[in-house]
């Protein structure tokens, strides 16, 4: 079964839709890397990953603002982050090193009934950098570094 929701930057500026389930679907995770802690300017972020041809632009593609670095954990792989020009919210990342995948922020997901089970997180990875006052997600794959499923 195939689903699909929408995804929306603080302005409402910019409006993703994104596959939760079935085709294009990849999975979700929490990430505890310093890049992600830096960009998110959180202790962890929760990504949705999908493939890129499945993520639409409802609106402001236009409105997106990217800023790409080689200095990524480990990889030396290019991220490019997409923002939300008005607003600063970070929409999805891409990496040179996962070709033809989109990782999305769950935060931006619209529908909150989906955080509680759809698009809680399968995996958490980089667990060797997660807080110690922060519990691991009970009953998902743990990974010191990068998940790779």
């Amino acid at each position: 079964m195939s689903k699909r929701t929408t995804a929306t930057c603080y302005c409402g500026a910019v409006q993703l839709e994104i596959p939760v389930q079935g085709e294009g679907f990849v999975n979700t995770h929490a990430c505890h890397c310093k890049d992600c802690r830096h960009v998110t300017g959180t202790m962890f972020a929760s990504n949705l990953t999908v493939e890129t041809p499945h993520l639409r632009h409802v609106r402001g593609e236009d409105n997106l603002s990217a800023y790409a670095t080689a200095k990524t954990i480990n990889t030396g792989n290019t991220m490019t982050s997409s923002f939300c020009k008005t607003c600063g919210a970070l929409m999805y990342r891409r990496s040179s090193g996962f070709p033809g995948l989109s990782f999305c922020r769950i935060g931006t997901v619209d529908d909150i009934e989906l955080h509680d089970e759809i698009l809680k997180p399968m995996a958490e990875q980089f667990t060797v950098s997660r807080v110690k006052w922060l519990e691991p997600v009970e009953g998902v794959r743990q990974t010191e570094g990068m998940s790779t499923e």
